[in-house]
């Protein structure tokens, strides 16, 4: 799979508000056929990536199902497992602060997507870096994301749970 993103033309700023709306305008308008399973993740992709400022979560009602839930899952420092579910509004409130403070983009490296009539599932192996050509990412990790295929033939995400490498849990290149 080709690598999906690339860095803002040189013509545009690289950090502020404007280099966001700048970044999310090319990599997701633009290129968005709802009618495309990978166009959907892909924009789901743009949404959350680019310099630090606040997110333009616009195009969420596109992209995602008003049910949909996002769930990031992890272990605790007692070594069990957590779950956090969240509604669209919950992540954006989530992830708000960080946002807001930190240049991040979820880079997708592999993609492997099965239909069936109207329900996708996407295995989705992702890194997560400072800038979009960063060599090293600072984690790694897999979103399952379960799309529907609504009465318009739009592809939109009703769920995805993601989790990230750690000490004795790898990326399994082969999902």
């Amino acid at each position: 799979m080709a690598l999906l993103w690339q860095e803002p033309s040189p013509h545009h700023a690289t950090t502020g508000s404007y280099a966001r709306k700048t970044w999310m305008q090319t990599m997701t308008k633009s290129k968005l056929d709802p009618t495309d399973a990978g166009s959907v993740i892909d924009a789901m992709y743009a949404m959350v990536s680019g310099p630090a400022g606040p997110r333009d979560w616009s195009l969420q009602k596109t992209v995602f199902h008003p049910d949909a839930r996002q769930m990031r899952t992890g272990l605790g420092p007692d070594g069990k497992p957590w779950i956090k579910v969240m509604t669209l509004d919950d992540y954006a409130a989530d992830t708000k602060t960080f946002f807001a403070s930190n240049d991040f983009f979820e880079i997708e490296v592999a993609r492997r997507v099965h239909e069936f009539g109207n329900i996708a599932h996407a295995w989705s192996i992702y890194e997560a870096r400072r800038a979009p050509n960063d060599t090293t990412p600072e984690r790694r990790g897999i979103n399952s994301i379960q799309l529907y295929r609504n009465e318009r033939g739009h592809w939109q995400i009703m769920s995805m749970i993601w989790d990230n490498e750690r000490p004795g849990l790898a990326v399994d290149w082969n999902v």
